[in-house]
């Protein structure tokens, strides 16, 4: 039953992670190329910018995967679905080929599958601590894609007030100061969903309204100089972007998984 559960965990993740790719190529590479255009003086260097589930690499912006990561000028792509997390900063223009020797597009592949798996899975594991029961057909489905917004909303939307997806050329921020407040606004935000959704207790979706709103009243670190080169047109549409790809992700994940798993549920009461 347990493996039945994480393989339906996985495909969900890796069939999400996998249709990402097109989508990142459409809506965000051609932006960070303008980004980069401006960044590099006028040069249209490819590069990388991956901001989660909806958000690319392509030559070596690495802005989130799965975890928070590093900011990279590399020509190596991975674009890894899913996650607004702050990353260091370092700028090494490479070669454009990735380690397994793939070049920009297997390596993007590689890291959506990766972050398409690890969220399928944590979505997986939070189905079962709060025992949702999937049901069958449509309303499986249904709630899956319930789940997969609240996804979006903890790891996507809520960290994305403070720190919005950042197209390169941007000023940096302390790293560590951006990933702990990302870390502890998706943390609140997935608890005051929690609370907003699955409590009957008015006193508890108050308490839910608070944690969600808590770490924007706090308020998320931010650069002494906001100058940039890039236009500021450019930096909202990519963070449109970022947001509009990412929701894709995970309400097709979410979806997904709740498809698979009625299936075990079905296989499991036979």
């Amino acid at each position: 039953m347990i493996v039945r559960f994480l393989l339906a965990a996985l495909a969900a993740g890796l069939i999400a992670g996998l249709a990402m790719t097109p989508a990142q190529y459409i809506k965000i590479v051609p932006l960070i190329l303008q980004a980069e255009a401006y960044e590099g003086g006028g040069s249209a260097a490819v590069s990388t910018h991956d901001h989660g589930a909806g958000t690319t690499e392509v030559a070596g912006h690495d802005h989130g995967a799965a975890t928070p990561a590093g900011h990279a000028h590399a020509n190596t792509d991975a674009a890894a679905p899913a996650s607004a997390a702050p990353e260091a900063h370092s700028h090494d223009h490479g070669d454009g080929e990735s380690v397994l020797g793939l070049g920009r597009l297997g390596n993007t592949v590689l890291a959506n599958l990766a972050a398409g798996g690890g969220f399928g899975l944590m979505l997986a594991a939070a189905a079962l601590l709060l025992d949702i029961r999937f049901g069958k057909g449509k309303q499986a489905v249904g709630r899956g894609l319930l789940l997969g917004a609240a996804g979006w909303f903890a790891v996507q939307l809520a960290p994305a007030w403070g720190l919005p997806p950042e197209l390169p050329g941007f000023p940096e921020i302390d790293l560590q100061a951006r990933q702990t407040w990302w870390m502890i606004t998706v943390a609140l935000s997935a608890a005051g969903i929690w609370l907003v959704a699955l409590r009957p207790e008015w006193i508890a979706k108050s308490l839910g309204v608070v944690l969600i709103v808590a770490p924007h009243v706090y308020g998320a670190p931010q650069p002494a100089d906001i100058s940039s080169a890039v236009p500021a047109f450019l930096a909202a549409e990519y963070t449109v972007a970022s947001l509009a790809t990412t929701l894709g992700f995970w309400l097709l994940l979410g979806g997904l998984l709740g498809h698979f798993l009625s299936r075990v549920d079905e296989g499991a009461s036979v």
